[in-house]
């Protein structure tokens, strides 16, 4: 595979970016990729939604008084989630340097919140907003907000921690999930973080101690002594000399290998607190070192930049975002909705026997020019009457012979083939393929839909 449509890949969701990489080098890229402005308009599906906790408390309690038909409509606009799927995964199509996209996906999963457990997509999206502000920052100082976030108090249970009746879901998972990792800290440090994060509960803007719930206990917490509160706790545990390894593993595995070895996961994990954990230069370490390294079919790709690439690659600009959110659903890829608090295990959980066969089959729709509906069902154009698309896969007008038209799709989509493969191929585009021909366009969609249902596709 080209090493830009490598890293276009990897940095993004398709080849979109491989030619400014080439002409820009991979650094100068990653600079103007850091510096991509954020959107804060916020979009049109929260006008309306209620922004102080008054105004939360006056729609529950409109809710309880209301009757079923009206409490479905409630629950419809106000815990609906998938106006902000669609959202974003129109910003990750459209962005010139989804880098910053993609990384906001890497902190989504790992940071997780879910909009069943938090049913307020206003802190859903507030939670997004932080985390897009804050993902070429710093680790520490997000960590710090994210604890303090109302989605985060709310879908890890801490306006239930309160003085004389401690919950400790946020601060054992603040250890073993979010920064530390298991076996770097003890269950009294767990208890007592939880009373530290007592009386943390719900905010307008973000999370808020109350006086009244809070636990001024003197406590030791990885083995250092005060009366700590959110940010104290944090900063302690950013002394700790484990606390950039787990990090580290995750954002080598979201972005190149999905097991990385420990020595690497050591090298760079140094690094990053050696410039205080500071992002952007740690990550410019990483993928300028990586970029020289041969790093094709070390990563299976996930359901997004398998779906976003085939859109690209086919042309199909005008393919509704919602149709891509029901296939990352059946992927079990659900934006704002993981399984578990874990977040997605990627690797070899993307690629299970089900799921490979629902790639091969949206393939095939993508390939023929249908949609699918919010099952991923195939959509008949006649019966349904549903939007169709023209897929056209732009190839070098410089390419005159089938053996052209292969290798350009081989070093463009798969990181290597083999003789048989390339017989296979062959087979399918014909010796005497004129590119200009009548039927040229539908042999090209043959070759394209036989090459992405390859298992080297499947990686990157």
């Amino acid at each position: 595979m080209d090493t830009t449509v490598l890293w276009s890949l990897r940095l993004g969701y398709s080849s979109r970016q491989s030619k400014q990489i080439k002409k820009l080098g991979i650094n100068a890229f990653l600079k103007k990729s850091f510096r991509t402005k954020i959107d804060r308009q916020e979009p049109s599906f929260l006008d309306d939604f209620p922004e102080t906790l008054k105004e939360i408390r006056e729609l529950r309690k409109a809710y309880r008084n209301a009757s079923a038909d009206k409490k479905k409509e409630f629950r419809q606009k106000y815990q609906n989630s998938i106006p902000l799927k669609i959202w974003w995964v129109d910003k990750m199509r459209n962005s010139p340097y989804p880098l910053r996209e993609k990384m906001v996906c890497f902190w989504h999963n790992h940071f997780v919140v879910t909009s069943k457990k938090v049913k307020n997509t206003r802190w859903i999206y507030q939670h997004h907003m932080t985390l897009q502000e804050n993902a070429f920052g710093n680790y520490k100082e997000l960590t710090k907000k994210m604890v303090k976030s109302n989605a985060m108090v709310q879908y890890l249970d801490n306006t239930d921690n309160k003085k004389g009746r401690i919950n400790e879901n946020l601060s054992r998972e603040l250890l073993e999930l979010f920064t530390l990792g298991i076996g770097n800290y003890s269950e009294n440090d767990i208890k007592n973080g939880a009373k530290a994060l007592a009386g943390l509960g719900l905010g307008d803007a973000s999370a808020k101690y109350r006086k009244k719930q809070e636990s001024n206990e003197v406590i030791s917490y990885l083995g250092r002594t005060g009366n700590f509160k959110a940010d104290d706790i944090v900063d302690i545990i950013f002394e700790q000399k484990n606390t950039p390894y787990l990090i580290t593993k995750k954002i080598l595995k979201w972005f190149i290998y999905d097991n990385p070895d420990d020595e690497l996961i050591r090298y760079y994990g140094d690094y990053l607190r050696e410039q205080n954990y500071e992002l952007k230069p740690f990550l410019t370490k990483i993928f300028t070192e990586e970029y020289e390294k041969n790093t094709a079919g070390s990563k299976i790709k996930d359901p997004l930049i398998y779906a976003l690439q085939l859109v690209h690659e086919l042309s199909l600009d005008k393919l509704e975002s919602k149709a891509i959110v029901s296939f990352l659903k059946q992927q079990s890829m659900d934006l704002y909705d993981q399984p578990n608090v874990k977040g997605w295990d990627g690797g070899n959980s993307w690629l299970t026997s089900q799921t490979y066969l629902q790639r091969h089959r949206v393939a095939d729709l993508f390939c023929r020019g249908f949609n699918i509906n919010k099952r991923g069902i195939v959509v008949a154009r006649k019966k349904m009457k549903q939007t169709t698309y023209e897929p056209t896969i732009a190839i070098d007008k410089n390419l005159k012979t089938n053996k052209d038209v292969i290798k350009m799709f081989s070093e463009r989509l798969v990181f290597q083939t083999n003789d048989s493969t390339m017989d296979d191929m062959q087979a399918l585009l014909k010796y005497d393929f004129d590119p200009k021909s009548k039927g040229a366009k539908n042999a090209i969609l043959r070759l394209f839909n036989y090459i992405i249902k390859m298992p080297e596709f499947q990686l990157v």
